[in-house]
């Protein structure tokens, strides 16, 4: 089965899943991940395995379309139990922080197109029984499906995989501090930006964790300007944000803040795993000024400062 690549409109705050199971010691636990990742839906394929592999859950790679060598994961043995083998197994190729990997599941069910006010954040206790593979908790058809962060999953297979920023800082014009306002719900990724912004001295970072709770505290900074007769940059000079959130996503967020006629002004850039280009496309119709992918936090400082500094509040 390959991808359905039904078109969201952008920024309505929707999203599609694709709801898969994996048979677990006797019962069947169903996941989901966004559509927007998911490339094309498949059979098995004949896999060779890799030297050295870290895990056993890394059943090895397949040669995908046009050459590509994709590796594959057996999600069972990820999740701590045997392997996959069920002959109608499905194999879900996915493309995300600009790397294609391929989950081994015991079968697909369909395709769900939901409002992010339906996704529930996990709990602290859920979040650390997944290892924080689990970014929502959905309810479908009276069964509770789980979202899975694959960028979590990926990292923890092969620690190489995980976001990080290298290279030299840059230096701002008149060694000025911004303010940015940064917005995801994964706090591994919170505290990454936070610490590569702390160490630059270039912005001050106020984070929230979704875009419902970003857009009350804009909505709020931008009344407390008006009531002090200032502009809602003497506060606040740019946004970062993250596609997929419960209760509101990115590009909900970033919708609502271009149509606003006090916050317009600010620059906007998406920072999320999976920015391609039809991604991009539904970036730039909701008006952000700039959309990275996760791998890319270097580029994202960098870039974000150069936004800041040619923007003339």
């Amino acid at each position: 089965m390959s991808q359905t690549n039904i078109l969201l409109e952008s920024g309505t705050n929707e999203l599609e899943i694709v709801e898969f199971y994996v048979n677990q010691d006797g019962y069947r636990a169903h996941y989901g991940i966004n559509v927007a990742k998911v490339v094309e839906i498949i059979r098995c394929q004949p896999v060779t395995a890799m030297p050295e592999m870290r895990h056993p859950a890394i059943r090895g790679a397949f040669s995908h379309r046009n050459g590509r060598i994709v590796p594959l994961i057996d999600m069972a043995q990820f999740l701590g139990n045997d392997c996959v083998d069920n002959e109608d197994a499905k194999v879900i190729v996915t493309e995300f922080n600009t790397v294609f990997t391929a989950f081994l599941v015991s079968g697909v069910n369909r395709i769900y197109r939901l409002s992010w006010t339906e996704v529930e954040a996990p709990g602290n206790f859920l979040q650390n029984v997944s290892r924080s593979s689990v970014v929502g908790v959905v309810r479908l058809e009276e069964r509770v499906v789980f979202l899975l962060d694959l960028e979590a999953i990926v990292a923890e297979l092969e620690p190489s995989m995980a976001i990080s920023f290298e290279g030299t800082m840059a230096k701002p014009t008149e060694h000025k501090t911004y303010n940015i306002l940064h917005v995801d719900d994964s706090h591994s990724i919170r505290n990454l930006v936070y610490d590569l912004f702390k160490k630059e001295g270039h912005f001050n970072v106020e984070q929230r964790v979704n875009g419902q709770d970003a857009w009350t505290y804009l909505t709020e900074l931008k009344a407390r300007c008006e009531s002090e007769g200032k502009d809602i940059t003497d506060y606040l000079q740019g946004i970062i944000s993250d596609i997929e959130m419960p209760f509101m996503d990115g590009l909900n967020l970033c919708k609502r803040v271009k149509e606003d006629v006090v916050l317009k002004k600010l620059p906007v850039a998406i920072f999320s795993s999976m920015i391609n280009e039809p991604l991009a496309r539904k970036c730039e119709s909701v008006g952000a000024d700039a959309q990275f992918a996760k791998p890319d936090m270097r580029v994202l400082s960098d870039k974000m400062l150069e936004m800041i500094e040619n923007a003339h509040f």
